[in-house]
C-alpha cells in the first residue's frame, strides 16, 4: 500500500508568503484609512450673499381704481315729425356735423303752401277785425244820440270780438304752419357724429307716427360711468371730512382714464355726479367723470380703468414686488437684522405706485429687506448681507 506524498517544503514557503502579504496590504490599508479620517473634518460653508436693499420712502398719491364704461352725454334719435315723402339726404353716414347742419328734407312744398295759406287766412281775419271795429264805433255814436237800439250795439260789440277772436285764431294758425314747414328740414340739434340712415329717398315716413331717420351723438366731452365700492366710498368720506371738502367741491377730483390697449391712464377729466344712495343689491355707489374728447379716441361704449386720486401720503414705504412673498398668514417680506439673521416680517401691502409696492404696515424706513435670492435663504439664517439700492422703475404714462 502506497501513502500520498506530502507538500513539499517550497510549496509550503510560498503559501506562507502570500498570507503575509495580505496581511501587510490590510494593514497598510487600515492605517490608509484612519489618515483620512483624520484629514477629513467638517467645515461649516460660508453665508450666503445676498442683496439687501432699504425701503424707498417717498410721496405716494392714493387712487380708487375701477373699471366702466364710456357714454355720450347727448345721444338723439333723428324722427320725422310730419308726413311726406323723403325728398332729400344732405349729409354722409357716420360724419361729423356741427349744430344746425340739414340732414333730411321731407316734401316741403305741401307745407309752404299750408304756411301762405295760413297767411292769407290771416289778412283776411284782420279785415274783418277792421271792419268789425269801425262798425262798433259807429253804433256807440249813433246809441249815444238815441238813434239806434241798445241791442244793435251789444250785436256790433259781438261781431268785433268774433272777429278779434277769428284773427287770433288765423294768427295760430299761421305759427303752427311754420312750425310744421320748418319740420320738413331736419336739422342737427348739437355738434356730433350722425349714424347711418334709416330710410331712402323717396320713401313715405312719418305716416301714423314719427319715423326715425338716423340718430346722432355727441362725442366731446363724453361721460365715464364706473362704480365705487362701500369700504372705498367711506375711506373718500372721511378724507373729505377730514380736508372739510364740501359735496360740491368732490366734483372737482380730477379722474384719469386708460383704454385696455393703452399704458397707464393719458385722458384726463373731472367728476361730474355722484349718485346720492348706494346700491344694497351690489354695495357700490355710482359715479360719472366727464372727460374732453376733443380727438374723438374715446368712442361710446368702450370698457376703460379708472383712478381717482383721493389723498397723499408724504412719506410712504415701497420695495419691489418681487421682494414679497406668500403663505398661509398672508405676505411677508425677509428682514435682516443687526446680526445678519434672515427673519420674517409680516407686513400690509397696499397699490403699487410707478413700479413699486406701497407698504402699509409691518416695515420700518431703515429695514433692511432681501430684494433678490429669496429662495437661497430662509428665516434664521446667518447671510452676508450685499447692500444695493432699489432701483426705481420709469414712471408710467398718465
Amino acid at each position: 500500500m502506497t501513502c500520498a506524498n506530502p507538500a513539499s517544503p517550497a510549496r509550503r514557503h510560498g503559501a506562507a508568503r502570500k498570507h503575509i502579504g495580505r496581511a501587510l496590504a490590510a494593514t497598510a490599508a487600515l492605517v490608509a484609512l484612519a489618515g483620512c479620517e483624520d484629514k477629513n473634518t467638517f467645515v461649516a460653508p460660508p453665508p450666503p450673499k445676498v442683496d439687501v436693499a432699504t425701503p424707498v420712502q417717498r410721496s405716494v398719491t392714493r387712487y380708487i381704481e375701477a373699471t366702466g364704461n364710456t357714454a355720450p352725454i347727448k345721444s338723439v334719435d333723428l324722427v320725422a315729425r310730419v308726413q311726406g315723402f323723403l325728398q332729400t339726404i344732405d349729409y354722409q353716414d357716420g360724419t361729423f356735423v356741427k349744430q344746425g347742419t340739414q340732414l333730411f328734407t321731407i316734401e316741403p312744398e305741401t307745407y309752404k303752401l299750408k304756411v301762405e295759406q295760413a297767411k292769407a287766412a290771416e289778412v283776411g281775419a284782420q279785415a274783418t277785425v277792421k271792419q268789425a271795429e269801425a262798425d262798433y264805433k259807429r253804433q256807440v255814436e249813433l246809441v249815444q244820440r238815441q238813434a239806434v237800439s241798445q241791442s244793435t250795439l251789444d250785436t256790433s260789440t259781438s261781431n268785433r270780438d268774433n272777429a278779434q277772436a277769428n284773427l287770433q285764431q288765423a294768427q295760430a294758425n299761421t305759427k303752427l304752419a311754420e312750425v310744421n314747414y320748418g319740420y320738413t328740414r331736419v336739422t342737427a340739434p348739437f355738434d356730433g357724429v350722425v349714424s347711418a340712415h334709416m330710410v331712402s329717398i323717396g320713401e313715405l315716413v312719418g305716416v301714423s307716427s314719427p319715423t326715425q331717420l338716423a340718430t346722432i351723438v355727441a362725442m366731446d366731452p363724453i361721460y365715464v360711468n364706473f362704480t365705487v365700492n362701500e369700504q372705498d366710498v367711506l375711506r373718500i368720506r372721511a378724507e373729505a371730512a377730514r380736508r372739510g371738502l364740501t359735496p360740491a367741491d368732490m366734483k372737482q377730483f380730477p379722474i384719469h382714464v386708460g383704454l385696455q390697449t393703452e399704458t397707464g391712464y393719458p385722458h384726463e377729466g373731472k367728476l361730474d355726479y355722484v349718485s346720492p344712495t348706494l346700491n344694497q343689491s351690489t354695495g357700490t355707489l355710482a359715479v360719472r367723470g366727464l372727460v374732453p374728447n376733443d380727438k374723438r379716441v374715446l368712442l361710446p361704449g368702450y370698457f376703460v380703468r379708472v383712478r381717482v386720486p383721493f389723498d397723499q401720503e408724504k412719506s410712504a414705504l415701497l420695495v419691489p414686488d418681487t421682494a414679497l412673498g406668500s403663505d398661509q398668514g398672508g405676505r411677508y417680506l425677509l428682514v435682516v437684522n443687526g446680526d445678519n439673521i434672515v427673519e420674517q416680517r409680516k407686513v400690509q401691502i397696499g397699490p403699487v405706485d410707478n413700479g413699486l409696492r406701497v407698504i402699509e404696515s409691518g416695515l420700518k424706513p431703515e429695514d433692511r429687506v432681501v430684494i433678490a435670492g429669496l429662495l437661497r435663504v430662509i428665516p434664521g439664517q446667518k447671510i452676508d448681507p450685499q447692500v444695493t439700492k432699489i432701483e426705481q422703475p420709469q414712471a408710467s404714462a398718465k
